[in-house]
């Protein structure tokens, strides 16, 4: 991002009606007042302060022992903006997410915006605000960064990539391949809602209840649940992003060498969300979610876990959706309402393209 070139501008910039062209790209004066009037404006800390081309960082009280976690996404969300949120908070809910689930503590993020030409600087203003936002109530700085321009038509107004830095304690062991037959399944909320909010938005779909996506920072849920139960008792943690919660728990099941057993009846999800889908042919298990987790538990914590979740905003509608089994096949099955059984498989293909 370079920020702190001097400031001799001839005029600030016109974020009513002005327009990114290919200059703000070029690495001179247009990219360096563009940085200053509003990336460096949005993001003020120290470490982006200074200009250079990366960040450096004094991490505060980091005792003996912890090691760096670091995960990196890609946000190219078709519309920008949907009811709930935007591709700038989505960027910075995204990131901090996929560090919390490794169960780190996120501290800072990187943030690089590829801009197409033409793109209204009043539509940026708003993008960039929001995610500093979103990042202020995270409590996780943006302290380096990087922006391009192509040309019109070669983009579709604003990519943006993040990484994320975390801390994670000494000796704390959680991932996809610690999932032990026994443990429970808990969901944190109800399932599908960000990718059908997405969707009515982009196809003007005029749904009797909005849907409203459920974007938002998970550590601090991740944070509350890791400290209601022992060290070690929280095996795994995933955010059902991309293909939603069958992808997920097929995810973890390839990883862990198990298989899972689901109560489709203990999976939330809301009335117009599950409308929506029948409408549209989906099945919300494979619906993007970007501000839920699923985490596997040891049995005998299960309750307590349940319980931290409960007693968080962000989990309030948290489940027991079913436990981890015995299966070389590491096949994920789900009891039916109808007192059937059927297989959740992987997602095939893309029903809903461009969703984060």
């Amino acid at each position: 991002m370079n920020a702190g070139v001097k400031k001799d501008y001839l005029r600030p910039l016109d974020f009513k009606h002005g327009r990114v062209d290919m200059n703000h790209g070029a690495g001179g004066r247009a990219a360096a007042q563009l940085i200053d009037e509003l990336f460096l404006r949005a993001f003020d800390n120290p470490a982006l302060r200074a200009g250079d081309d990366g960040a450096v960082m004094d991490i505060p009280n980091l005792p003996p022992g912890h090691r760096l976690v670091m995960a990196t996404d890609g946000h190219v969300i078709s519309p920008l903006v949907f009811p709930g949120g935007d591709i700038g908070c989505l960027a910075v809910h995204g990131t901090v997410n996929d560090v919390a689930m490794m169960g780190a503590v996120p501290f800072a993020l990187s943030a690089s915006f590829v801009l197409e030409e033409g793109f209204a600087l009043a539509e940026l203003k708003r993008i960039v605000e929001s995610m500093a936002a979103a990042a202020r109530d995270a409590g996780v700085p943006i302290v380096t960064g990087d922006t391009k321009v192509v040309e019109k038509g070669k983009g579709d107004g604003v990519f943006i990539a993040t990484t994320g830095l975390g801390a994670l304690p000494a000796g704390r062991r959680i991932g996809g391949a610690l999932a032990r037959p026994g443990d429970r399944l808990l969901l944190s909320g109800s399932i599908g809602d960000h990718g059908v909010a997405v969707l009515s938005q982009r196809e003007s779909l005029g749904f009797e209840a909005t849907v409203t996506s459920d974007t938002a920072t998970l550590h601090g849920l991740v944070a509350a649940l890791l400290a209601a139960v022992p060290e070690g008792a929280v095996h795994t943690l995933r955010d059902p992003t991309r293909g939603g919660l069958a992808t997920t728990l097929n995810e973890i099941a390839r990883q862990s060498c198990v298989g899972m057993r689901l109560q489709e009846a203990a999976i939330p999800v809301h009335a117009e969300v599950e409308a929506a889908c029948e409408l549209l042919g989906l099945d919300p298990l494979y619906i993007a979610n970007e501000g839920k987790l699923v985490t596997a538990v040891a049995p005998e914590h299960a309750d307590a876990a349940l319980a931290a979740l409960r007693a968080h905003p962000l989990g309030r509608e948290a489940a027991c959706i079913g436990r981890v089994v015995d299966d070389a096949q590491r096949f994920v099955q789900l009891a039916t309402r109808f007192g059937g059984e059927r297989i959740v498989d992987w997602l095939s293909g893309e029903p809903l393209p461009r969703i984060c």
